[in-house]
């Protein structure tokens, strides 16, 4: 019988990066544990995890998948034969490599690749970042040997048992914001006597918070709120054309923030989208926040995840649908309200889970020891 010594692990999901940037803070938490480790991506052809995974050092396979699109199309006739190939594919990946556990952690991969596993009897990990979980995983959830978490009440979807709450893998450069707030004055370039609002949508960018933005900016500007605005991609050059002389100094705009541990340390209050990593980082900040879900994802996840926090009062939730009309008044009272920022800044903090790709890495560490 052939003998192993060095661990193999496959880690596998992506599509967009949420998915891929907690994937590789997780291989990076394992490396640091045992540098002898040997890790194996496994990701969908054609998704930016092919690009960015190997740009951090890793090998990575390409299986043929995609979802469903919500509209009719001829794509969604492909989606059953992609689906066998990507197992088929999977099979082959898990016999060559022979790994001691396969994690997955989101993306249309990750289905794949745990399942064929699973059916070897290879033991299994998957991270649910949401509140509520998707139709993937509540499926993987039975044959899975274990579930990390960063939500409370996720046995409401999965088997107790397996659960283990761990919170979400974020990146730790974006995070530390101690003693930075001078030096992100400074590098944005505002004025230490006003508040500054932080606005962001993601690196393509979410049209109901610029435009709500938009719409605002003489209300904040004339209230002596400073803004820097993270428009995104596609909605850089027409947030920049607002942005006039006279207010250069107060407004800054960017199509992606590179320095976000810098907006972060210099914000006084925060305006985001709701996605599971973006609620993790903002946990660990520990600033007041409004967050605005987007209404066009799966199972409507990213309400579900803002709800979590406003039931424990450590956010405010404004439905995108009303973003437009009442962002503006909103931030006013919020930010006005020193008692309550406070507050919700305390509760935001208390919900942290900073330690989240090692806490998986142990778990993962524990099932290979277990095999």
């Amino acid at each position: 019988m052939e003998t192993k010594n060095k661990i193999k692990i496959i880690i596998s999901g992506g599509g967009t990066g949420g998915h891929i940037f907690p994937a590789i803070a997780l291989a990076n938490a394992l490396k640091n544990i045992n540098k002898e480790i040997e890790i194996l991506f496994v990701g969908a052809k054609g998704k930016m995890e092919m690009e960015k995974v190997p740009a951090a050092g890793y090998k990575i396979e390409g299986l043929w998948i995609s979802g469903l699109q919500r509209k009719i199309t001829f794509k969604n006739i492909l989606v059953p034969v992609k689906i066998i190939s990507s197992l088929l594919k999977s099979k082959q990946i898990i016999k060559d490599f022979k790994p001691d556990v396969v994690v997955g952690v989101g993306g249309y991969a990750s289905w794949s690749i745990v399942k064929a596993a699973s059916m070897k009897g290879i033991p299994t990990l998957i991270q649910e970042q949401n509140s509520f979980p998707g139709k993937s995983n509540i499926n993987l959830s039975k044959k899975v040997s274990k579930i990390c978490v960063a939500f409370e009440g996720m046995e409401n979807y999965f088997p107790k048992s397996k659960i283990v709450i761990t919170g979400n893998p974020v990146r730790k450069d974006t995070v530390q914001i101690e003693n930075k707030k001078t030096e992100a004055l400074k590098f944005f370039g505002l004025n230490p006597s006003y508040k500054i609002l932080l606005a962001i949508g993601g690196s393509l960018g979410a049209r109901t918070i610029n435009e709500s933005i938009q719409n605002n900016l003489e209300l904040f500007t004339g209230n002596n709120i400073q803004i820097i605005w993270q428009s995104g991609k596609y909605y850089y050059e027409a947030a920049k054309s607002l942005v006039n002389f006279n207010l250069d100094e107060k407004v800054k705009v960017f199509d992606f923030i590179n320095r976000m541990d810098l907006a972060y340390a210099a914000a006084d209050i925060i305006v985001s989208r709701a996605g599971a990593i973006s609620i993790s980082e903002l946990c660990i900040i520990g600033k007041p926040v409004i967050l605005v879900p987007s209404p066009n994802v799966a199972e409507d996840h990213q309400t579900k995840n803002a709800q979590a926090l406003v039931k424990t009062k450590a956010a405010k939730l404004i439905k995108d649908y009303d973003c437009r009309t009442i962002l503006g008044k909103s931030v006013l009272e919020f930010i006005g309200n020193a008692i309550e920022c406070e507050q919700m800044s305390k509760n935001i903090k208390s919900l942290a889970l900073p330690d989240a790709a090692n806490r998986i890495a142990e778990e993962v560490l524990k099932l290979v020891e277990n095999r």
